[in-house]
């Protein structure tokens, strides 16, 4: 589904990505975790094009991930993104924010686009706060709202940027609860995250990451129970404490 060969980037003369290269397979849940500046979110943004990069390869679906439009519209047809702040537009109801791309981009009626925002808000636990606008809900049910407007364009993969490193420490499981809903239906799901128990839990590998390179990339029971990198040992010991 989704592949990185040999995949390099600069900020100037800061190399934040360092011959990255892995391959995800329909139906899998990826976790790719590391330190604060390892490269991570960058790393998934590349599989998107929201981060150029400048050597290497990434193809989604066959797709070539490059910088023209064409290739970027294809793209986003088959990958959907859910951010660490939600990226909800605040001056639209919670129902229009199912709806816009669904009729811009997918070419929906706007009678479909309501009735499969509605089942998506239902599948998410907030059909009946439809009507509403983000401010008026909290960090968590923003977050779900964000995951079901992910799912509105009918994804091949979904791509997860943190999503619950800004939440309130309550509210992070109800966003992991549908997260895990997403992996036991096969959904093909790349996760940038900090939260080890759902990486356990769901994860088909994890990717380890420091200072711009996939140190790890191992089956998950295999990193958990004996990583090979003295890096990945130390990470661990200090977050599952």
């Amino acid at each position: 589904m989704i592949k990185l060969n040999k995949v390099s980037k600069w900020y100037g003369n800061f190399q934040v990505l360092s011959d990255c290269s892995t391959e995800i397979q329909k139906g899998e849940v990826v976790v790719v975790c590391g330190p604060s500046g390892s490269g991570k979110s960058t790393l998934i943004k590349t599989i998107n094009g929201l981060e150029a990069y400048q050597q290497g390869e990434v193809h989604v679906d066959g797709v070539h991930v490059g910088h023209s439009h064409k290739e970027l519209a294809a793209l986003r047809a088959r990958l959907s993104m859910v951010f660490q702040h939600f990226e909800l537009f605040p001056h639209l109801s919670i129902l229009d924010n199912l709806t816009l791309a669904q009729i811009k981009v997918l070419g929906r009626n706007r009678a479909d686009a309501e009735a499969k925002g509605l089942k998506l808000l239902a599948r998410v636990g907030l059909k009946e706060q439809a009507a509403k606008y983000p401010g008026q809900l909290s960090g968590g049910q923003q977050q779900r709202v964000a995951i079901a407007r992910a799912l509105s364009m009918d994804p091949k993969a979904i791509l997860f940027d943190e999503p619950t490193s800004a939440l309130d420490p309550e509210m992070v499981n109800e966003v992991l609860d549908v997260m895990v809903e997403l992996a036991k239906e096969g959904m093909t799901m790349v996760c940038v995250t900090h939260e080890m128990g759902f990486a356990r839990k769901v994860a088909s590998r994890v990717i380890f990451m420091d200072k711009g390179n996939i140190v790890e990339d191992r089956r998950k029971e295999d990193f958990f129970n004996s990583p090979h990198s003295e890096r990945a040992k130390d990470f661990l010991a200090k977050i599952i404490h």
